[in-house]
């Protein structure tokens, strides 16, 4: 008898372990068709864009060309980067012959009055790599370095315990913020700064500042901060876009997507270890507030405002980051680029376009949020040229 219970206590296990390798093998396969089914999904909604952008070019050559080169240089972008466009169409030269005016002696490309320097140089710097132009090496190099030279560093007699420190930004006074930096930092790795390079040593020292982590951010409102999340800037005693928000009976700065997806990605592309807390806890943040419906943590008045620009920066942060699925409270696992492209084929309209209703960050423009859009496709699923 004791043989025969044997026995069938090892086939019960035998079929258990059978059933549970089963499904998970269906699971696989589950996520696969997904998957498979978001990358053609991808093509179409990419393809759709980018015609509703060249249809949009202006006259001369630019895209919303009276706020200056940013919004063409991201349109341009992702032109560039569609196998079925890529630099040769005639609404590239165009847009190519358009930016040329921008090029400025100090290295930088921006507009007249140079409000946005950082920010306008980061974003055409990206094309000009995308572009692969060995001709273009001298004009990307001073590029590169004008954003090295605009950093907040011991060029403009800051040390390392000031809150500028390693930071970059835009307006007259150029206080730096972390969505400035994040820019800079995906501007330089596009076009293959060393990862030795000094800039993203202090660059490291900024976003821990905009971190709401005390044991890592000596700044006084991050003071017992357990959150995890990131802020909009360190500096004048800190700064959110979502405002404040009452924890254990004190008001503590709020932290929200957009801004903890950029602290996420810069870490990661600044060569902090995916180990480190500061990276783990940016981690948990993300699966605390995983959503697509809107920008997370912001006030629900506020919340679908910068929501394109929340997507951008979140499938350049995953895709960084190496990780295909976010796990939720709950324990539910998303496949973030699946969940993505569906979401953006929800959104997109009849002629191709994306636009926020919440004009806020100029994202009422459906050039710049067409262009994020497509942008955001082409990071979740990159196609080759």
């Amino acid at each position: 008898m004791k043989k025969v219970a044997l026995v069938m206590i090892a086939v019960g296990a035998s079929l258990a372990v059978a059933q549970e390798i089963d499904i998970g093998a269906i699971k696989q396969r589950v996520w696969e068709k997904n998957q498979e089914q978001a990358r053609d999904d991808s093509g179409v909604i990419a393809g759709r864009a980018a015609q509703f952008l060249i249809a949009s070019q202006g006259k001369d050559g630019g895209w919303k060309s009276d706020k200056g080169p940013g919004i063409t240089a991201l349109v341009l972008l992702g032109l560039v980067r569609d196998p079925t466009i890529g630099p040769k169409h005639p609404a590239v030269q165009r847009g190519l012959e358009f930016m040329r005016r921008y090029h400025r002696e100090d290295g930088g490309i921006y507009g007249g009055e140079g409000l946005l320097k950082s920010y306008e140089t980061s974003v055409a710097l990206s094309l000009y790599a995308a572009l692969k132009d060995p001709a273009l090496a001298p004009l990307i190099e001073r590029a590169q370095k004008f954003l090295k030279d605009n950093q907040w560093d011991e060029g403009e007699s800051k040390s390392l315990d000031d809150v500028f420190y390693g930071g970059a930004g835009y307006g007259s006074g150029k206080r730096p913020d972390l969505s400035n930096v994040n820019i800079m930092l995906d501007a330089l790795r596009d076009s293959g700064l060393s990862k030795d390079d000094p800039t993203y040593q202090k660059a490291i020292a900024f976003i821990s500042r905009c971190q709401m982590r005390g044991e890592s951010n000596d700044q006084p409102f991050a003071k017992e901060a357990t959150d995890g999340g990131f802020i909009y800037s360190p500096a004048n005693g800190g700064e959110s876009k979502a405002g404040e928000i009452e924890v254990g009976g004190k008001k503590q700065l709020r932290t929200y997507g957009s801004m903890t997806y950029a602290g996420y990605k810069s870490l990661l592309y600044c060569g902090v270890s995916p180990g480190d807390p500061r990276v783990k806890a940016a981690r948990d943040w993300i699966g605390r507030h995983w959503t697509l419906d809107f920008n997370p943590n912001m006030p629900e008045k506020q919340s679908r405002e910068g929501l394109y620009y929340y997507y951008h920066v979140l499938a350049r942060a995953l895709a960084a980051s190496g990780d295909e699925i976010v796990v939720d409270p709950q324990g539910n696992e998303h496949l973030w680029r699946a969940e993505l492209i569906k979401r953006l084929q929800q959104l997109q309209k009849r002629d191709g376009s994306f636009v926020n209703e919440e004009d806020r960050w100029m994202e009422g423009e459906p050039e710049l949020t067409t262009a994020y859009a497509l942008l955001t496709v082409q990071t979740t699923y990159p196609r080759n040229q």
